[in-house]
């Protein structure tokens, strides 16, 4: 019951977001793309994936069984609707994919962190950037 109406609400979601201006300036600034996938759902919902869920929790998805991925949805839903009324509203669902997004980032973050601190002392000194950016130059 629970994943047609998260399947309405991303539709909804991604209407809305379809009536921004088509004309881009240079001096606006542009937002960080929800996902690098195609946005084509007559194809497939991978780009709606990668923006609900991010995109290392989308691939998580992309093993599970049906029932399974029902199943973690609903969790997901129950998570998304802060105000505990059972719908999750346009806001909750923004507010959700921020979330998602910005804790991609973060994680990303610390994944080049831990990439670049080569002798994991919490700092990242010339010498260990420059190995791990060029090192296969030098």
């Amino acid at each position: 019951m629970l994943f047609p109406r998260l399947l309405l609400c991303v539709g909804a979601w991604a209407l809305c977001g379809s009536g921004k201006p088509t004309e881009r300036k240079e001096r606006v600034v542009r937002e960080a793309p929800l996902s690098a996938r195609e946005h084509d759902d007559a194809q497939s919902f991978d780009y709606d994936h990668d923006a609900f869920l991010g995109a290392e929790e989308a691939k998580s998805f992309d093993q599970l069984t049906p029932e399974e991925s029902k199943e973690r949805l609903g969790k997901i839903v129950g998570k998304i609707d802060e105000d505990g009324d059972g719908f999750v509203t346009v806001e909750e669902l923004k507010a959700w994919i921020k979330f998602a997004q910005k804790r991609w980032i973060y994680e990303d973050v610390e994944r080049q962190w831990k990439g670049h601190d080569l002798n994991e002392d919490g700092l990242v000194s010339w010498e260990e950037y420059k190995n791990a950016t060029y090192g296969y130059i030098l």
